[in-house]
């Protein structure tokens, strides 16, 4: 289920080219399960027609003070109770007038008005011309609208209408909703909190062409860094060589190949977490001396040495401190809980979650997975398959638990 689902939205379109993508924003509102009342300012209609952003939200577009036309003739439109109604309100594009009218409180319109009475939280998503967003007006007013409470979504860099390159560009539909769906999942007890995680399999050269790894797709960890991110936490994310995109653009990721790798960036931030998890698959053996050119084929039988990685998790439990919590896992095929506990207690972990490859559809790969976890108490908790993004949840559930009694 979407953080969005259920939520009432007003989402204000203004005059601007790239009002366009309001219908793309309209649909993955929608689709998120959010009710979706469009209001456009006049000069907004020049741009994308009123019946496109009703037809897609599924409620009139209203303009307007009073309804001018159909069953609804003469029907005043509340701004009061349009402000009241909503949960949230994102105006996408907000033009540099509209930045204008906004800062200095001109209500000249229904969207206007809507905003001065507003008592949720409002998010604007400005979009101009490259000269135009940087001009001292306009970043005033952008100050200016902070200074009330207002949320920007800062415009990204691209192609502009213009011809011209640069800021200006109205942020991608996409990236507006994490921003609101990061709000709705937002908990004050993880705003500045730092959370260190480990994610993907690491590879350990054999020669400048080869390397042994594993199957870990990083699915999990990076699951685990959107759902703390969209919590308000301040993420670092140590990855090994993997395909998934970044969960959430508040990440810092730090990309790594080798299991030394990955132990020197996890000790270097250690220090500065309250919460680690270290969710990464990293190689337990390694060459001992990597060869420098292409082993070529030349025996039947080929024998590589191969000498044991640090262990991060039971080298940094020893620096662990008293108000850190960490989170390891285990992925086992046999005597499951009992190797489980047994790391618990080595690792020194406030929690392990216990992965079995004989659960269908748990592991590595896979979309979903099925976890039971441990406790330093070690008392058990037992969670159906479901997807990662909800198994991530449940971990965050099982910290913020902890995390109040450190």
């Amino acid at each position: 289920m979407s953080n969005l689902t259920g939520k009432k939205i007003i989402l204000g379109v203004t005059g601007s080219i790239s009002a366009y993508k309001s219908a793309l924003l309209t649909r993955l509102l929608v689709k998120s399960g959010a009710e979706v009342q469009v209001l456009m300012t006049r000069a907004a209609r020049d741009f994308i027609t009123p019946l496109t952003l009703a037809t897609l939200s599924k409620r009139p577009v209203l303009s307007e003070f009073t309804s001018s036309s159909g069953a609804g003739e003469g029907q005043w439109n509340n701004h009061v109770e349009l402000a009241l109604w909503a949960d949230l309100i994102v105006v996408a594009p907000v033009s540099a007038h509209s930045l204008a009218r906004f800062a200095h409180g001109f209500c000249d319109d229904l969207l206007a008005a809507v905003y001065l009475s507003a008592r949720c939280p409002i998010f604007l998503a400005p979009a101009m011309d490259l000269d135009m967003y940087h001009h001292p007006a306009t970043l005033e007013n952008l100050r200016r609208l902070e200074t009330f409470g207002n949320r920007i979504i800062q415009a990204e860099h691209g192609e502009l209408a213009s011809g011209l390159v640069g800021e200006g560009r109205l942020a991608e539909p996409e990236h507006i909703l994490v921003e609101l769906e990061r709000h709705f999942a937002q908990r004050p007890v993880f705003r500045h909190k730092q959370i260190l995680i480990t994610a993907g399999p690491t590879q350990e050269p054999i020669d400048p062409v080869r390397f042994i790894s594993n199957h870990s797709s990083g699915k999990m960890g990076y699951a685990i860094a959107r759902a703390f991110a969209h919590a308000g936490a301040d993420v670092t994310l140590i990855s090994g060589p993997t395909v998934q995109p970044l969960p959430d653009p508040t990440i810092r990721r730090i990309s790594v190949r080798s299991a030394r790798e990955m132990f020197d960036a996890t000790a270097a931030e250690f220090s500065k977490a309250h919460i680690i998890v270290l969710a990464a698959a990293v190689a337990d053996y390694t060459p001992a001396e990597p060869a420098q050119q292409k082993i070529k084929k030349k025996e039947a039988v080929f024998a590589l040495q191969m000498t044991k990685t640090i262990d991060i998790a039971a080298t940094l439990g020893k620096q662990k401190r008293p108000d850190q919590i960490t989170v390891g896992f285990a992925l086992e095929t046999n005597d499951e809980l009992s190797n489980a506990v047994s790391k618990l207690r080595a690792k020194n972990f406030d929690f392990i979650v216990l992965n079995s490859l004989r659960d269908p559809g748990a592991g590595f790969g896979h979309d979903t997975n099925k976890i039971t976890v441990i406790d330093k108490d070690e008392q058990v908790y037992e969670f159906d398959l479901k997807s990662k993004d909800k198994v991530a949840e449940d971990l965050l559930n099982l910290v913020q638990e902890q995390l109040a009694m450190v």
